[in-house]
């Protein structure tokens, strides 16, 4: 395979010509297609973008040597493949054997990751929001003050909490004395978990916490421990990450195949990040 990496530093210098045996990949192409992978600077977008396309002209190049057709399908929320996306498919499915994993594997991948498979903890929490945009700073700020006074409210009488909630709070909950009933992490912003997190049950946040809504004052009331799932409820969460991982390994090396016997110009992939299908 002849390969030339032509981008050697950050500086946004479009090779000339990206090609697969003789194949051009046209540079609009390349641009529309740098918006699906993000990346830290224009030029690593660029060559990002670049490999993927030539990845997908790889597999196309061999699809056409087979002749191999496919319909594209649709999901249940109507979107449909492209035809690309279907021969793609095809090829890969008809090329790159995917063994089913076993079940001594699954069990052995749960008895090695037992803590990711347990149930969350449940938290029944209250609060008060003070809600204020960053965008506004005098909004901003009188809403910080007007926390803080607030909890130095309930510093001197904690059971005012409800009342409290009633008189000031800006969220919905307000009206049921700030009860947000129960929760799990998931369900709220990560400055909002973190603060929640580091609670007892009966404790309230010891400053106003601060998230994209606002302020808040958090009272934890209780709080459930989540338990460790049994093997069978998560049997066949565990055979699907293994059967994606395998499948994942197994494209990438079939695409590296047609890579070592192709001629490609213009970008280097040799990343083994590069040999998967977008």
């Amino acid at each position: 395979m002849t390969s030339c990496a032509v981008h050697k530093s950050e500086k946004w210098s479009k090779p000339i010509v990206v090609k697969v045996n003789g194949v051009s990949i046209p540079r609009a192409d390349i641009v529309r297609e740098v918006q699906n992978h993000p990346a830290a600077s224009p030029a690593a977008a660029w060559r990002a973008a670049a490999r993927a396309l030539v990845v997908r002209e790889l597999l196309l190049q061999e699809m056409r040597k087979h002749d191999l057709a496919a319909e594209p399908l649709s999901d249940n929320d109507g979107r449909q493949e492209t035809k690309d996306e279907a021969q793609v498919r095809a090829l890969i499915a008809r090329d790159v054997l995917t063994p089913e994993p076993d079940q001594d594997s699954c069990r052995r991948y749960y008895e090695q990751n037992r803590r990711r498979f347990r149930s969350p903890d449940i938290y029944e929490a209250c609060h008060i929001l003070f809600a204020a945009s960053r965008g506004d700073a005098e909004a901003y700020a009188r809403a910080r003050e007007q926390a803080t006074q607030v909890l130095a409210e309930l510093q001197k009488n904690p059971q005012t909490f409800a009342d409290l909630a009633r008189a000031h709070s800006a969220c919905p909950s307000g009206a049921l004395g700030g009860n947000l009933g129960q929760i799990v992490t998931r369900d709220t912003t990560p400055e909002f978990e973190r603060a929640l997190v580091a609670l007892s049950p009966g404790m309230f946040s010891p400053i106003p916490v601060e998230t994209r809504y606002g302020f808040h004052i958090i009272r934890l009331d209780r709080k459930h421990a989540g338990r460790e799932l049994p093997y069978e409820a998560v049997a066949e969460r565990i055979a699907d990450y293994l059967r994606e991982r395998v499948e994942r390994r197994a494209v990438a090396q079939y695409i590296a195949r047609l890579a070592a016997v192709a001629r490609i110009e213009g970008v280097d992939l040799a990343d083994t990040e590069a040999l998967r299908v977008h």
